[in-house]
């Protein structure tokens, strides 16, 4: 069954597209432009990875971007960093400096503090009031110093960890976010336990329980794996799941790399056509 769209809007919440959803990729398995001219465009969209002491608003990353007409979508993570040393205010100079720094930024950037909490990075000790207060710590000083140019994403994982508290016991709350996100996979079925999950089945636990919060959702990470399905059919599916059944979802990001799965968009000459006719289709444009 469908889930209905509570009529966001780009006036609702900042980066939505009037129709359709964006279309991001991280580059792991290639410079940005040698991609994009395989895929047949340049994604709005593109996903990067930063440690918590890493200067992520001065970075050549984030100036590319800007240059070629991209929105960072910037994933902060806070390794070795005690989560109630944020609160205290121990760190607040380097968040200072990073948004005053945003401020000054002329495109704004997605930003996705601590995503997967739920899973087993598990920020702050899977310590839901801990992980909530160290977030709207965060938020607050970015917000203190004109922070604009930030577009606050939260992201839990599609599933919660064994034994951690569910993804929605970490919420920051409604003026915190201006986008909710799922980060999710189909693992296929090259190790024992492992079923294939088509794009829906991924998704529609987390997109259920994530629209009641009414705010766009971004698929943050996704991809799947050649082993046990059809990945071009897999990617095939991802245009219709969307219109259909979860209008919600304003974003999608690829995960184009060979890590735990071969995630590439280049897996196999049939994935590779299949995700340019996705590119191309209209409810990504």
């Amino acid at each position: 069954m469908p889930i209905v769209d509570p009529a966001i809007s780009a006036a609702d919440a900042p980066l939505v597209p009037e129709h359709g959803a964006l279309l991001g990729v991280y580059y792991g398995d290639g410079e940005p432009a040698t991609t994009d001219a395989v895929i047949g465009r340049t994604p709005p969209l593109h996903l990067t990875y930063f440690g918590w002491e890493d200067d992520w608003v001065g970075s050549e990353v984030v100036a590319q971007d800007a240059a070629a007409g991209r929105t960072s979508l910037v994933n902060w993570e806070p390794f070795g960093v005690d989560f109630a040393d944020i609160v205290a205010g121990e760190y607040d100079d380097l968040l200072l400096e990073r948004a005053t720094a945003a401020a000054a930024l002329e495109r704004p950037v997605m930003l996705d503090f601590a995503a997967e909490m739920n899973e087993e990075e598990g920020w702050g000790g899977h310590d839901p009031e801990l992980y909530v207060a160290a977030y709207r710590h965060v938020h607050d000083v970015f917000e203190g110093a004109d922070g604009g140019n930030v577009v606050w994403v939260w992201a839990p994982n599609n599933t919660d960890s064994e034994g951690a508290p569910p993804a929605l016991d970490y919420y920051p709350g409604e003026q915190y976010v201006d986008w909710t996100g799922i980060d999710g996979y189909n693992w296929g079925t090259d190790q024992p336990g492992f079923v294939w999950q088509s794009f829906d089945e991924v998704f529609r636990d987390m997109v259920e329980q994530l629209t009641p919060l009414g705010k766009p959702i971004i698929i943050g990470e996704t991809a799947s794996s050649e082993i046990g399905g059809d990945k071009a059919d897999w990617i095939g599916g991802i245009v219709p799941t969307l219109r259909e059944e979860f209008p919600l979802i304003r974003a999608v990001v690829w995960f184009d790399i060979a890590k735990e799965r071969d995630w590439r968009i280049r897996s196999s000459p049939e994935a590779l056509r299949a995700f340019q006719r996705m590119a191309a289709d209209p409810y990504f444009g």
